[in-house]
């Protein structure tokens, strides 16, 4: 554990509870892609498969649990609850995230650190978690006005892997026989994609304007 890394999760934290705040208080979920959100369930039930088998830490057992739990719970509130339900843009919300899942799995298979069901699993999860964002960021190049919240979810989500790309390179020089190229690229590829995203966020806060995405 270093300050990246700590950074990195709890901007990761940040970003679900921003997500939960909006749809437990305002009862919307306005501008929030079901297909973003199914993808990451997907993610976190892939990568922690281990979750009651290989014990690490008290802190990692929780914060497996926590986004275990919370994504699934998204899911379910977008899906099924009576109100929030009611808000989702559907019409918008087309992005035909299955056709992200299957390259990712065959990749998976393909290239991986022990071909073992476990690692494929979780190197699925990484490549999956890369482009996993992608279904949001067409869903917000449609809307084009975003609200607040929903543009603190995604800003920090994007920054969350940005801390944890300074946390692979604080460890590339502190320890020994560090070097994990399939967590490198996935984790850079995630962060290009929100470039653009970044690139918008900061100008409409440098401007004082309300967030918009080009068309």
């Amino acid at each position: 554990m270093n300050m990246f890394r700590l950074a990195g999760d709890m901007t990761h934290l940040f970003s679900v509870l921003v997500l939960l705040l909006k749809i437990h208080t305002i009862k919307s979920c306005a501008g929030i892609s079901l297909k973003t959100q199914e993808l990451y369930a997907i993610v976190f039930a892939t990568r922690y498969l281990d979750i009651f088998t290989g014990y690490i830490s008290l802190y990692n057992t929780i914060m497996k649990l926590i986004f275990l739990g919370s994504s699934f719970s998204i899911v379910w509130y977008i899906r099924h609850h009576k109100i929030v339900r009611r808000s989702y843009d559907k019409d918008r919300d087309t992005f035909r995230h299955y056709l992200l899942m299957l390259p990712c799995l065959f990749l998976a298979l393909l290239i991986n650190e022990k071909f073992t069901f476990s690692e494929v699993m979780w190197t699925f999860s990484l490549y999956l978690e890369a482009v996993a964002i992608l279904p949001q960021l067409v869903l917000l190049q449609r809307t084009r006005n975003i609200d607040n919240l929903t543009g603190q979810y995604v800003f920090l989500l994007g920054a969350y892997r940005a801390f944890y790309i300074l946390n692979w390179i604080y460890r590339y020089f502190t320890e020994e026989h560090f070097v994990h190229w399939i967590t490198w690229i996935s984790g850079l590829v995630q962060t290009l994609l929100y470039a653009d995203f970044f690139y918008y966020y900061f100008q409409s806060w440098k401007h004082n304007v309300k967030l918009q995405l080009p068309a």
